[in-house]
Formats: C-alpha cells, sequence, structure tokens
C-alpha cells in the first residue's frame, strides 16, 4: 500500500532547510559578483560549484538527470534552463541564473536576473532593466501574499496582478508552461506554485508548507520553445526574458524566505510584511 506524503513540515525540518537556502544565496552571490562583460558562462557555473563544494554541499541540478551543471545560465531571449557553456556575456545581456543547493538531506533552490554591465543601447539597457524589476517586484509581491493566504493560488493572483500593473504599454507575457513548487526533501515537490491566476485555490497556506515560488516573465508574448539541446527554454518572438526565484517557508511564527539572509526583511518592508525567523 502506498501512502500520499503530506506537503506541511514539521518545524525541526523548517530549520533543518534553512542551512540550503544560505548555501544558495552564496553561491549566487559568488556567481553575481563575477558577471561582466568578456566572461563565458561556464565561468558562472564554476563559481557557485567553488562554494557549493566549500560548504560542504551538492548541486541538486545535478540530481536532474541528463543535466551536469552546477546552475543555469539563461540570456536575452532564453528565459531559464540554459546551460552553461563557452558563450561570453556582452554588455546589455539579460542574464538570468538558476542555483540550488543539497545539504544534509534538504534542499534550496533561487534565481536573479541582471544586465551585464557596460556600454549598451540605452534603451535595450532600460527596456530589460525594468523587465527584471517588474519581475523581481512581482517575486516579492507574491511572497507577501504568501504571508496571509489562506489558499497557495493566492500567490500567482498577486504575481500576475503586479505584472499587470507594472509592466510597460503593451504588457509583459508570464510563462504558462512553467511554474513554481513544493521544496524540501527534493527540489521539486508538491504543490505546483502558479504565477498567475487560477480558478483552482490550490491548497491551504498554513505552518509547514514550503513553496519555490519564481515568476519568469518575457517582455513579449509568453510562448516558449525548448532549444535543441533539450533544455533551453527561449521566447518564441525572441523577446528577453527575466526569471526571479526563492525558497520560502510559512511557519508558526509568519513567512521566512529560506534563500534571503535577511528572511526578505528588506524586499518585503514595503510590502509591510516582517518575516519571522523559524523557531
Amino acid at each position: 500500500m502506498r501512502f500520499r506524503t503530506s506537503i506541511y513540515k514539521s518545524p525541526a525540518q523548517l530549520r533543518a532547510m534553512v542551512a540550503p537556502g544560505l548555501i544558495t544565496a552564496a553561491a549566487l552571490d559568488a556567481v553575481r559578483a563575477i558577471i561582466a562583460p568578456g566572461v563565458r558562462t561556464i565561468e558562472l557555473d564554476a563559481a557557485a560549484s567553488a562554494v557549493l563544494r566549500a560548504r560542504g554541499a551538492q548541486s541538486n541540478f545535478q540530481m536532474v538527470r541528463g543535466y551536469r551543471h552546477t546552475i543555469c545560465v539563461s540570456v536575452n531571449e532564453q528565459v531559464v534552463h540554459g546551460i552553461p557553456g563557452e558563450r561570453v556575456l556582452e554588455p546589455g545581456d539579460i542574464v538570468s541564473v538558476d542555483a540550488g543547493a543539497q545539504f544534509d538531506g534538504w534542499n534550496g533552490d533561487s534565481a536573479f536576473t541582471m544586465i551585464v554591465p557596460g556600454e549598451a543601447p540605452v534603451e535595450v539597457v532600460e527596456q530589460r532593466r525594468r523587465l527584471s524589476e517588474v519581475t523581481e517586484g512581482s517575486l516579492w509581491a507574491g511572497i507577501a501574499a504568501l504571508a496571509s493566504a489562506s489558499r497557495l493560488g493566492e500567490v500567482g493572483t498577486a504575481i500576475e496582478s503586479y505584472v499587470e500593473a507594472n509592466a510597460p504599454e503593451g504588457g509583459y507575457g508570464i510563462l504558462r508552461d512553467y511554474v513554481g513548487h513544493g521544496i524540501g526533501r527534493k527540489m521539486h515537490e508538491a504543490p505546483s506554485v502558479f504565477n498567475y491566476r487560477i480558478s483552482d485555490p490550490g491548497p491551504e497556506v498554513r505552518p509547514g508548507l514550503a513553496v519555490a515560488i519564481e515568476p519568469m516573465v518575457v517582455a513579449g508574448d509568453q510562448e516558449t520553445f525548448v532549444e535543441d539541446d533539450d533544455w533551453t527554454v527561449s521566447s518564441v518572438d525572441g523577446s528577453p526574458g527575466s526569471h526571479w526565484e526563492h525558497s520560502v517557508a510559512v511557519h508558526d511564527g509568519g513567512i521566512w524566505v529560506l534563500t534571503s539572509p535577511d528572511g526578505g526583511a528588506e524586499k518585503l518592508a514595503p510590502f509591510g510584511v516582517v518575516p519571522r525567523a523559524i523557531g
């Protein structure tokens, strides 16, 4: 007989997720620090890998069958799941980096987007900067919604509402085929965390819930395709993409962003939400 595993975790299990979350954040900090013109994306992978090894952690991306790199690096029209390689970053590129760490059997997962510094057309840089800012803002709107939500579907509503309110004329596309997820013993667990409104209210938000919230937004149409490498997801119309992600725990005292050293305090402040450390 098979028994369904609960999506809710004990306080001790949530506490065990703090370490892999912080290791994931440290790996991404190392990558962010070296993004510059002339850097190859494989060098970003090496920087993240060095941090994980030094902390005694493993890349949970490498535990996905067929994937051998530590991180995903997606550039310009690539939205998610880009493979590190010999591609050289250029000024004005929009770069999304996704990383995850497994430590003592628990997982963290997070992503950020930034614009490669240097001389580039002002209008291109501004378009991409705004895209990243709106995507990041929608992530924090979703996390803030989680703090008071009764059902998980409220997160997707908050994300889409934020994007709609802050996108330029013509709007942005939110990817429909790729969504957030639960996280814990595995990097990808139930439940799905949608980045847009759905009719299903989703599971109850209560202490023990741990999820990775990750809006993926493009400057044009949301339709994507998988490139010939069988991993990289790119926009059909060639519009640039942005991906931001954090792992978040709901506990008796409130919420805590596991992949942010301050638990999300700085970014949640504009939403009137104060995160509480897991007791």
